[in-house]
């Protein structure tokens, strides 16, 4: 599959799809509390996007070649899952931290973003985690703009992840997205600088690293879906939809209530 430069009319789509993905990780914070399951944290959304923004929830029943469908409407990941945690009874307790991972049809299109959310008091090392892969995946859409190339973001990253001592996991990267959920180019958390795809105006893709406290390796969970930390350490993602420009990038997904880029970086 080519990579897809996306159209003026396609891109304003994009936008509207985008934003309605953030707000409703807008709409869900208040509820991501001590004592719920993420199984209700996955009803609250999946109502919300159905009947408040007239939307269709990406994952429910997703089904890539070699999986079962995909049985939620939303993905919650929490403390040492990496990542498409499938919500069920686990209650949230004071001290965890969850990803939550929403992707948004609208029109045909898809708007893809995930946050951490800090259940009452985390460890500063739980705080400290989730901080740096905020900042890894700031680091990363600053990378962005035409001319540059897929390893720039991949490099900057990788480095920045490992200077604070932390790993990224490399099993699972950001993807073009667009009328497809998943589609090219593969956008890796690691990688060498000026190398791969050239980037180029019109290209979407999400840039969503994902930071292990420990080592980096992993494995799937019986569910054949969540995927955990083999070490069993803590791990944080973040993930934003961007749009390369003509002079830079503009980020898809962001709305009043998305957490500010970090004023230290560039």
């Amino acid at each position: 599959m080519s990579i897809t430069i996306k159209t003026p009319e396609e891109i304003e789509k994009m936008r509207i799809v985008g934003k309605l993905a953030a707000e409703l990780l807008d709409y869900i914070g208040p509820y991501v509390k001590e004592g719920v399951t993420t199984g209700e944290l996955d009803k609250v959304c999946h109502d919300y996007t159905v009947t408040v923004q007239q939307a269709i929830p990406a994952p429910l029943n997703y089904a890539p070649s070699g999986h079962n469908p995909y049985p939620k409407s939303i993905c919650t990941s929490v403390n040492h899952q990496v990542c498409h945690g499938v919500p069920g009874e686990k209650k949230l307790k004071n001290g965890d931290i969850v990803n939550i991972d929403v992707t948004t049809i609208k029109d045909g299109f898809h708007g893809d973003t995930s946050r951490m959310f800090y259940i009452g008091e985390p460890s500063i090392q739980a705080r400290r985690l989730c901080e740096t892969a905020f900042e890894c995946m700031w680091l990363g859409i600053a990378a962005i703009k035409p001319g540059k190339r897929l390893g720039d973001i991949g490099q900057v990253i990788q480095k920045y992840a490992e200077s604070h001592g932390y790993s990224v996991v490399r099993e699972f990267c950001g993807h073009g997205i667009g009328r497809n959920f998943h589609e090219e180019p593969q956008v890796l958390h690691y990688g060498k600088a000026g190398t791969g795809v050239e980037l180029a105006p019109g290209m979407v893709f999400t840039v969503e690293p994902m930071i292990n406290a420990g080592r980096r390796d992993i494995r799937q969970l019986g569910d054949g879906w969540s995927i955990v930390t083999k070490d069993h350490s803590l791990s944080a993602q973040w993930e934003h939809t961007i749009l390369v420009t003509e002079t830079g990038y503009e980020v898809l997904t962001l709305s009043s209530g998305s957490p500010q880029k970090p004023g230290n970086l560039p």
